[in-house]
């Protein structure tokens, strides 16, 4: 089996494929997977993309840069603004230096992100006076209130609003006290969280492609979506049978970013100041789900199934993880009754190599091993 370096140090420069892409910390993130994804849709005669759970949207900044028309999906918030931001924009970067210049020049002032997760420097420790740690320190959290009503009362369109508040995100992810998610904040505080809330415009670049971005449940555009190929990255949820389902769901882990965009001070809970609509009971998603149905079936399984077939697309792509709820036989049997499997990308990020070129059912032997990534190549 061939052997390749999995990545340069910014995870894009494989196969001879450079493409820049910009997002936050995220444990579901694509951006050391995007020269293989591309490196598969560039054999085939594709010219519209479906990347139907887009997350920062790394995957369909790639596309649209490569010159494909890109349909976004997500159920967030947040990935609707960073998609609208980086796919709908028409104008050049230089042209928003001035917004961005302009927002970083208010004041700071104590606000309700101050209130609630702005915290002091206790000679390094981040536990504050009611026993809770912070996500940030209070000189930036100030800054953030000022900004984000700044970013209100401007009263942009769409687009230039989704850009100020991309670039806010990538800015308060720079400084964050996290281990990149929001369910959870560290004892003590990051050398990142020092450092000032500094914002910049973010890496935009114009399209002649007419893309289009959705907020929605997948199930609910495809009857509505024809495209040559679509990219499957749903969020698996984890395998652990101790982990409570809550604490993996992507609506828990980045709950701030909804926040920061909705600017609508939620009602919140618990140690990490969630927001009220992230716990159990009203959020949840079926391909986090980790229980079986009556069959003995896990049910992300089958909605993985649901989605191959429903589907409008010549091709499809998933995206797989060994740490993944589904088990392996599971979906290998989803896959050859839906379609043919030409060709499966193994990624091992423990050996930081490549495994390429599998084209049967070998790639079963492995999946039992951690730290893999699996990208399937399937024709309906």
């Amino acid at each position: 089996m061939q052997q390749l370096s999995l990545l340069d140090k910014f995870g894009t420069n494989v196969f001879g494929i450079n493409v820049p892409t910009e997002g936050i910390k995220y444990a579901g993130s694509k951006l050391k997977l995007i020269p293989y994804i591309l490196s598969l849709i560039k054999k085939l005669d594709v010219r519209t993309v479906l990347d139907g759970f887009s997350g920062t949207t790394r995957v369909s900044q790639a596309l649209a840069k490569c010159g494909y028309q890109v349909i976004c999906n997500d159920i967030a918030v947040w990935s609707k603004v960073f998609g609208t931001c980086y796919l709908l924009n028409r104008k050049n970067s230089w042209e928003y230096q001035e917004l961005i210049d302009h927002l970083n020049s208010i004041p700071p002032v104590d606000g309700w992100f101050t209130e609630f997760y702005g915290g002091y420097d206790y000679e390094g420790c981040a536990i504050q006076a009611d026993g809770l740690k912070r996500p940030w320190q209070v000189h930036n959290t100030r800054k953030l209130d000022a900004i984000r009503k700044e970013i209100e009362d401007l009263c942009l369109n769409e687009v230039d609003k989704s850009v100020a508040l991309t670039s806010l995100i990538l800015a308060l992810d720079q400084v964050d006290n996290t281990l990149g998610h929001f369910a959870a904040y560290l004892k003590d505080w990051s050398r990142r969280s020092y450092h000032h809330l500094h914002l910049k415009v973010p890496l935009l670049f114009r399209t002649r492609r007419d893309h289009q971005v959705f907020q929605a449940n997948v199930f609910d555009i495809l009857p509505n979506v024809s495209v040559d190929l679509a990219y499957f990255d749903p969020p698996y949820g984890s395998n652990n049978d101790k982990m409570p389902p809550s604490r993996v769901r992507y609506a828990s882990y980045y709950h701030l970013w909804t926040t920061v965009c909705l600017f609508d001070q939620p009602q919140l809970f618990g140690r990490a100041n969630r927001r009220q609509d992230t716990s159990d009971r009203m959020s949840s998603s079926v391909f986090e789900e980790f229980r079986r149905d009556a069959c003995g079936k896990y049910i992300a399984v089958n909605e993985i199934e649901r989605l191959i077939k429903e589907v409008n697309s010549r091709w499809v792509i998933l995206s797989y993880s060994s740490g993944g709820r589904a088990t392996a036989e599971e979906l290998n049997d989803v896959i050859n009754q839906n379609g043919k499997l030409l060709q499966v990308l193994e990624i091992d990020y423990k050996s930081n190599v490549m495994a390429s070129m599998r084209w049967t059912n070998e790639w079963l032997r492995d999946v039992a091993q951690p730290n893999r990534e699996f990208l399937f190549l399937i024709e309906k």
